[in-house]
């Protein structure tokens, strides 16, 4: 069913929802889903509502145009999308194939409502993959002496193929600060959650040493500060002194998947309200 979603922040006070509401009822709106938090910390108040789009006597553009007045009213940062207009999804990733298989399974079989125009890698390894699903691979090799010419590639890609949301499955290198900027709570990462207690190499044979009940992956918005920007989704799996360093990576590895995945679907649902460097998260 072809639905718009109406997604609202502002500062919390009373009449909203009900502003909101009438607005709808008085063209006949039929609310699909409808989701409120007020956050009583911030004073801010957060709001998504599905509407089938054909109880509607307009367009989106029309829709638009009456509800800007109320709106400004309010003082709401607010969009309004069209679930028939598919995101574009650019990949990126390196040489670790499990997210990047994981999301092109689900994209194969609709699981996903989304466009993947491109993958992008800074190796080649995954081509195959990638073009067994008849989706353009592109191999930017990143020179560790001088990585601003494969991140100007990288970008003109990214903006070549329209894309409305990257997303770094295993891509291993740190993204630039104005490409970070270009696309601010555009672009979505994936990493363990050890995080910061075993940065660098090797983390899950840090942590068999210490002996960690709990590995888990973090699903977040990328910023400028690394691993650091708004979390989106998260979920960890218990593990004991009986799992090899074999066993953990590999509980690592269905963790990681699996939260890119939910965090893609809210991120293409419209589900994610990023307020300040936290979010609101309607699942």
């Amino acid at each position: 069913m072809r639905t718009y979603r109406l997604v609202i922040a502002c500062p919390d006070r009373v009449g909203i929802v009900a502003k909101v509401s009438n607005f709808l009822a008085l063209y006949n709106g039929w609310i699909n889903e409808a989701s409120h938090h007020s956050d009583e910390q911030s004073g801010w108040f957060f709001m998504r509502h599905e509407i089938r789009a054909e109880s509607l006597p307009f367009g989106i553009e029309a829709f638009r145009e009456a509800f800007a007045p109320i709106a400004e009213e309010f003082s709401m940062t607010w969009r309004i999308t069209d679930s028939a207009q598919k995101k574009r999804v650019v990949l990126m990733a390196s040489r670790e194939s499990h997210c990047l298989a994981d999301l092109l399974h689900r994209f194969h079989t609709d699981e996903l409502d989304c466009e993947i125009p491109c993958v992008i890698s800074n190796h080649d390894d995954l081509r195959s993959m990638v073009e067994w699903h008849g989706i353009p691979f592109f191999h930017v090799p990143v020179d560790p002496k001088d990585k601003a010419p494969a991140f100007a590639e990288v970008s003109r890609l990214v903006e070549a193929h329209g894309a409305d949301v990257v997303v770094l499955a295993r891509y291993m290198q740190i993204l630039p600060p104005q490409l970070c900027r270009d696309y601010a709570e555009k672009v979505i990462n994936i990493h363990h959650s050890f995080l910061p207690s075993f940065v660098g190499a090797k983390p899950y044979h840090q942590a068999s040493l210490r002996g960690v009940k709990l590995i888990g992956a973090t699903c977040h918005y990328v910023t400028e500060e690394l691993d650091a920007g708004p979390i989106i989704e998260q979920d960890v799996v218990r593990v004991s002194h009986a799992d090899s360093i074999e066993d953990m990576v590999r509980f690592g590895r269905d963790v990681e998947k699996m939260v890119l995945a939910r965090g893609l679907r809210y991120h293409l649902e419209d589900r994610v309200l990023v307020h300040g460097n936290k979010t609101v998260v309607f699942d």
